[in-house]
């Protein structure tokens, strides 16, 4: 006990002393480049929205906004990264409904805990997830994929890892029709689309930012959209309860995040920054047109979404027994 106290007085002390350093360096924030990690590949949604917002968020705090790319474990590597960081607001990260709500449920390790381990930033926005299948295929709807499914048990789809909101799509789906499916997790969808577009994978859930321009292209035929109302980037695409899956919604949402303790004034100099920046009307034009919906957020209601989220998540992750390596 008298080890226990001595280390719990020296670790105050620490913390005391450390307390004006971390005000001092928040009086002049930002004053070097921030570090933006994206726990995915290039290529995907969340790297379209990070470049396009954050190259508006260096504007407006005078400083570079580094993107840095660190895919792995459904995303878990890089959010892991910036939970381990230093609370100075010179590294946040990219946080999901995936990483920061369902991941936890459903990997047999987790690194960090997405209650304890972040500061909420500021809601970036939703994304549309899209069913498609490759252009040379013969299913064309939602209900010829049912049929080819009860046909063929074990149909392969892929998304873009393991515990995204892309896999949740399909365990969802595979669920409400009473289809199997095996899941075929990528590091990322641009992998997953390349081999959607090769024919070596014949069906896809994925974040439509990343699949519309092979849509519009004719390369990819979209067969709905799972949220719940139609994407203005496909109005003549169903939603899957327009398809017959009523009650199937499921919207991802994205938001910044940076580690525990971030003092105050960070928070606000970032949050600020971001949802002025996710404002700007050639910013909303470009996500909107990709498919993305972006949206900021006080600090507090992207914490209150994550906890909230968590629980619900977690009884659906159960339900449907998703586990990941």
């Amino acid at each position: 006990m008298k080890n226990a106290f001595g280390i719990t007085r020296r670790a105050a002390a620490i913390a005391l002393l450390a307390a004006p350093l971390l005000a001092a360096h928040a009086a002049d924030f930002p004053s070097k480049p921030i570090r933006f990690i994206v726990p995915y590949t290039p290529g995907g949604t969340t790297d379209l929205v990070a470049r396009t917002v954050g190259q508006q968020v260096s504007q407006k705090l005078g400083q570079p906004v580094l993107i840095d790319n660190r895919g792995g474990a459904g995303g878990n590597i890089g959010m892991d990264a910036v939970a381990k960081a230093a609370p100075d607001g010179y590294t946040i990260g990219f946080g999901a409904i995936s990483t920061n709500a369902l991941n936890p449920h459903i990997y047999k390790s987790m690194a960090f805990d997405p209650r304890r381990d972040f500061t909420a930033i500021s809601l970036l926005g939703t994304s549309t997830i899209v069913l498609e299948v490759p252009a040379s295929s013969p299913i064309r709807s939602v209900s010829d994929l049912v049929a080819a499914a009860k046909k063929n048990p074990g149909l392969p789809y892929a998304t873009a890892g393991a515990g995204t909101s892309m896999n949740l799509a399909g365990v969802m789906f595979a669920q409400m029709t009473g289809t199997e499916l095996v899941h075929v997790a990528y590091k990322g969808s641009g992998p997953a689309i390349t081999d959607m577009l090769g024919n070596n994978i014949g069906l896809m859930f994925d974040n439509l930012p990343a699949s519309l321009p092979h849509i519009q292209a004719g390369k990819l035929r979209a067969l709905a959209v799972a949220g719940p109302a139609r994407s203005p980037s496909l109005p003549d695409v169903p939603t899957m309860a327009e398809a017959g899956l009523k009650g199937y919604a499921l919207d991802p949402w994205f938001g910044v995040y940076g580690p525990a303790n971030l003092p105050a004034p960070i928070v606000k100099a970032l949050n600020e920054a971001f949802v002025e920046a996710l404002a700007m009307p050639e910013v909303k034009a470009k996500l909107q047109q990709a498919g993305f919906s972006p949206r900021g957020s006080t600090a507090q209601e992207l914490a209150t979404l994550t906890q909230t989220e968590y629980q619900r998540l977690g009884d659906v992750a159960r339900k449907a027994g998703m586990t990941a390596d």
